[in-house]
């Protein structure tokens, strides 16, 4: 008997990464076109204006090589939310974003912070903390593919080149660790399997069946074999039924 399939693969959990890291090249693309440069709608730390940034900034980066940084880790991420947590990946992703720039603006430096790492790293944060809490070994099992492709991305948590947005990189953490807390319930039902079942009898077990009393992996023409020797050994009863005729009885 099949098992019903609970993570389905649908066309979706690809197309909504794709065009989220689509918007990021079109939005530099219009930078270079139109000779112009948006790093202005960055967000600009404890500045009414500078909460502009809050929507606008993760669609903002510097150059090329920072928007190519950005974008193969987000396109991995995301599709990684959207496949294992479809139910709530908007939630995630669209209050994730809001979230870490809200935090940025408050613990940021006096700059204008720009770029979508902060969402990657909320990503990193979530879909670790959350396969670690959930105890499921297919979520943990992306834990730690995640740790593998970018558990180097935890050092830039810290302060160590001014040219960074290390204030970015920490509130995206930290919103990703509080999103792991706070949604527990799992996008995959833990498997039961017959013994853990309170109704669960071993003698009626056919796996069970193979072995001996000692633990011992029993052949199946072994089995057979036993079972000829035991159906030999019990006493054969044998029943003999008398009819008498009508007719001989009216003879008599």
């Amino acid at each position: 008997m099949r098992t019903k399939n609970e993570l389905p693969f649908t066309l979706d959990i690809l197309v909504y990464p794709l065009l989220f890291v689509f918007l990021l090249w079109l939005a530099f693309w219009a930078e270079v076109r139109f000779k112009t440069n948006f790093n202005y709608l960055g967000i600009y730390p404890k500045s009414i204006e500078g909460l502009r940034g809050v929507l606008f900034s993760p669609f903002i980066h510097s150059g090329v090589k920072h928007l190519f940084n950005n974008s193969m880790p987000l396109l991995v991420l995301s599709t990684a939310l959207f496949y294992f947590y479809r139910s709530i990946r908007w939630k995630v992703l669209l209050y994730g974003m809001l979230l870490t720039g809200i935090v940025t603006w408050l613990i940021g430096r006096p700059a204008l912070h720009i770029g979508a790492s902060g969402v990657v790293y909320m990503l990193a944060s979530f879909l670790f903390f959350k396969g670690v809490f959930s105890k499921h070994f297919r979520l943990i099992a992306l834990s730690l593919v995640v740790v593998f492709l970018y558990g180097s991305l935890l050092w830039y948590l810290f302060p160590i080149n001014p040219e960074i947005s290390w204030e970015g990189h920490l509130s995206g953490f930290l919103v990703g660790l509080v999103f792991a807390l706070l949604f527990r319930k799992n996008p995959i039902s833990q498997r039961k399997y017959d013994w853990e079942h309170e109704d669960y009898n071993a003698e009626e077990d056919v796996f069970l069946q193979h072995f001996d009393e000692n633990g011992n992996f029993v052949p199946a023409s072994e089995r057979e074999v036993k079972d000829e020797e035991l159906d030999e050994d019990i006493p054969k009863t044998v029943i003999y039924t008398f009819r008498t005729s009508k007719k001989i009885e009216k003879d008599l």
